[in-house]
């Protein structure tokens, strides 16, 4: 084997550098970009490496631009906004959807609202038909019994995900520890009970109104298409809405940790959990991505370091995980464990102090920070491997126009987190997880009856 190496390796030497080793090319996604004249961002892409293609559309209203008392509107008009418009009965947005062999879905989260369609591309038109009239025609058949309706099937969901899920109740607590009264992330996106009971449809037809707008819209089509055709189809499709009032900014109040706060709930639960909460840099920030790449470090796999001493080693928890949870307004890191049965959360937590202040003194191995960079630079052109779905380019593309960067900021995203060393993972964690200012929340098992 080796001697056959040997001509190839010779022949390799004599090969020009630059033949060797090409410049690596730009990673690019092109795209059109336009304004209507009711001012709707349009965003195009072409990919005609399948013929399919994807409507993606983000709403900039979410649950940050609700207010004390009135919060889970922006969910709610997720729910809302299946049900029928002037031109589409009720039921047959999701039936012509499918007849034309596409599917759809909605996400909201604090600070935006998106819908998307994905179909084969000979499709395209309907998919903005649909979305054209649902924008600008929701009203037109919106009534008092159709909010009720869609308001009780809320009120089961946050049932089904908060008060009756175990540990349910420790996620919107954490967030009111973090944030401070009246911060647009300190109530939950699905809303309070008292604000979904109380909510009237004038209020929702004028959270409508005001948020619902092409103004306060961007549109991106990626896929299978001519740029041209379909530039003149949103303009035949949406050109005719009109512009809705100008949404002013968020603007939250200072959100600052100034010592430790810890708060014990219990639950119906078999296992006490621990969960460890910082605040940290918003989203694209100076710091973000090294506490993405941390939070692997720590928890990303058998060989992070809190699972192989906690649950691998130590087999004191059930489970570990840390996560930057980063957001336009703002970031926070959490860090979660759940007991194993006799197991004491005291000491889970002091190990999660020692491994927390071991970075703190020291940078993390070059092989665990180019372990968790691998994965994440592996997830992210998985990502782009398709132009559909939550978290494809056309869902990207929109959220990077929202963040400011421009529609094509793949290749500076991906820098942020390749261009990271170990020593700058250090200097996130003692920048932004001290000891002394976070938050700490336990969830106990209720006593037995």
């Amino acid at each position: 084997m080796n001697v056959r190496l040997v001509p190839l390796l010779l022949l390799l030497s004599s090969v020009p550098l630059a033949a060797q080793s090409p410049a690596p090319r730009r990673l690019e996604v092109p795209y059109r970009q336009v304004t209507l004249a009711n001012g709707l961002t349009v965003i195009l892409h072409r990919d005609a490496s399948v013929p399919v293609v994807s409507v993606n559309v983000w709403y900039h209203v979410g649950s940050a631009n609700e207010r004390p008392g009135r919060t889970g509107f922006a969910h709610l008009f997720e729910h809302l906004m299946f049900e029928g418009s002037k031109n589409v009965p009720e039921g047959a947005f999701d039936t012509l959807l499918e007849s034309a062999g596409g599917d759809n879905n909605g996400s909201t989260d604090n600070d935006r609202t998106n819908y998307y369609e994905d179909l084969p591309a000979n499709a395209l038109e309907l998919a903005l038909y649909l979305e054209s009239d649902r924008m600008g025609f929701l009203l037109d058949t919106m009534s008092p019994e159709r909010v009720n309706g869609q308001r009780d099937v809320v009120k089961n969901e946050r049932r089904q995900s908060y008060e009756n899920r175990p540990y349910g109740m420790a996620s919107l607590e954490l967030d009111r520890m973090l944030w401070p009264a009246g911060h647009p992330y300190s109530w939950p996106t699905i809303g309070e009970m008292a604000d979904l009971t109380a909510a009237s449809y004038d209020d929702v037809v004028a959270f409508f109104k005001k948020y619902y707008t092409p103004n306060n819209a961007s549109l991106v089509i990626a896929g299978d298409i001519d740029l041209d055709r379909t530039q003149a189809l949103v303009e035949k499709w949406f050109g005719i809405l009109p512009a809705g009032p100008a949404v002013e900014p968020v603007a939250p109040p200072a959100a600052i940790l100034t010592g430790v706060t810890r708060r014990t709930l219990t639950d119906r639960v078999q296992l006490p959990q621990l969960t460890l909460g910082w605040l940290t840099p918003r989203a694209y920030a100076p710091g973000d991505a090294a506490l993405d790449i941390a939070s692997s470090v720590l928890s990303g796999g058998k060989n992070s370091r809190l699972y192989k001493r906690l649950v691998y080693d130590m087999q004191i928890a059930q489970d570990v995980s840390a996560y930057q949870q980063s957001r336009p307004l703002g970031g926070s890191f959490i860090i979660e464990a759940t007991a194993r049965p006799g197991k004491s959360l005291a000491e889970i937590q002091n190990v999660i102090d020692e491994e927390i202040d071991r970075l703190r003194r020291e940078p993390p191995d070059a092989r665990e920070v180019q372990r968790a960079i691998n994965q994440t630079e592996a997830a992210f052109y998985r990502s782009m491997e398709r132009v559909g779905s939550y978290r494809g380019k056309a869902d990207q593309l929109n959220a990077y126009f929202a963040a400011g960067g421009g529609p094509d900021y793949f290749a500076e995203d991906l820098a942020r987190y390749t261009s990271l060393s170990p020593t700058d993972i250090q200097a996130a964690i003692r920048r932004w997880l001290p000891a002394d200012r976070r938050v700490e929340l336990i969830v106990e098992p209720e006593a037995a009856k």
